[in-house]
């Protein structure tokens, strides 16, 4: 029973052994994949006239159909850009002001009807209160400090809306384009 017992371990050992090896030759470390991220980088910088592609994330606030799902959207540089397009500046498709005024009265909309409803939910305690009035009141004047903060952005987006709007006009599109 002792050499059977010394084969199967023996034969264990050399499973191990080589199983060992073989894991550690299926994955670079992870200094050589950074210095061949580095070198990559470099060699794209090297070649003139070839820029590296830059991705960009679209997120769910981003689409206009989840407008209306109550979180802020925030504008794109793109956005800014084309709302601040001149009539000197390139001509802009009149699909592509409406969509984009559209957007932006959507988002005004949306904001306006979220300090309407977080208006309505601030409620002070009464004189009469016994327990926990003073936390109370005190989240309450949080809410109207938050609404004061959001109408501020309203305000902003209500410029930026007429921006594009002004924008549109001076483009030369009718009334149907820039107030859809």
């Amino acid at each position: 029973m002792g050499v059977r017992y010394r084969i199967c371990l023996l034969f264990t050992a050399a499973i191990s052994l080589i199983a060992v090896n073989a894991n550690g030759q299926d994955a670079p470390s992870l200094g050589d994949l950074a210095r061949q991220q580095r070198q990559q980088k470099e060699q794209s910088k090297a070649v003139p006239g070839k820029d590296p592609k830059s991705s960009k994330v679209i997120t769910n606030e981003e689409i206009p159909e989840h407008a209306q799902t109550g979180s802020l959207r925030k504008v794109t540089a793109q956005e800014n850009a084309t709302a601040a397009v001149s009539s000197s500046g390139p001509k802009v498709s009149a699909e592509q002001w409406k969509s984009q005024i559209f957007a932006q009265k959507n988002q005004v909309t949306t904001l306006q009807n979220q300090i309407d409803e977080l208006n309505e939910s601030i409620r002070f305690a009464p004189a009469n209160c016994v327990a926990n009035c003073v936390g109370w009141n005190e989240r309450q004047r949080e809410k109207q400090q938050h609404v004061e903060r959001m109408q501020a952005q309203l305000e902003d987006q209500k410029r930026r809306l007429e921006d594009m709007q002004e924008s549109a006009r001076k483009q030369g599109y009718g009334s149907s384009v820039y107030d859809p």
